[in-house]
């Protein structure tokens, strides 16, 4: 089997490691970066095989130059997403770190606050059932 057998080339910048979704970045992240062996990778994504771990070390060793660039666009283009998230973050982000701001990051202090959420809504739900349960029937 040719190493290029491998992979599927889909775009110049998505290489992913054939039958799977995993792109090759995200296997020699944690080898190059997080230098981790094939043993240790192959755990963290669960549709690949050590045989196909060890191809993708193989296909960066042997052109690291073209591998090497395509990592450092991957890793750029990460870097970009997060700062354009940083720059206008999800209403959700928003209002946790108020949430952090005002409360703290204490796990009591927000169970706390999360049992005293789910006692009002279940207090709206009774009184929601008994407001149903004592309405007149129509004749409709």
């Amino acid at each position: 089997m040719q190493l290029e057998e491998y992979f599927d080339f889909l775009a110049p910048n998505d290489i992913r490691i054939k039958g799977t979704r995993v792109g090759i970045e995200s296997i020699l992240y944690e080898y190059i970066h997080r230098k981790l062996p094939p043993e240790e990778i192959v755990p963290k994504f669960r549709t690949v095989t050590l045989e196909q771990v060890y191809a993708t070390i193989l296909y960066y060793l042997h052109n690291k130059e073209s591998v090497g660039k395509y990592l450092a666009d991957w890793l750029e283009w990460g870097h970009q997403q997060r700062k354009k998230q940083e720059m206008n973050p999800h209403p959700g982000i928003i209002k946790l770190r108020e949430r952090i701001a005002k409360y703290g990051t204490d796990p009591e202090v927000h169970k706390a606050l999360r049992k005293i959420r789910e006692q009002a809504t279940q207090k709206n739900t009774i009184e929601l059932v008994e407001k149903i349960h004592n309405a007149p029937l129509s004749d409709g």
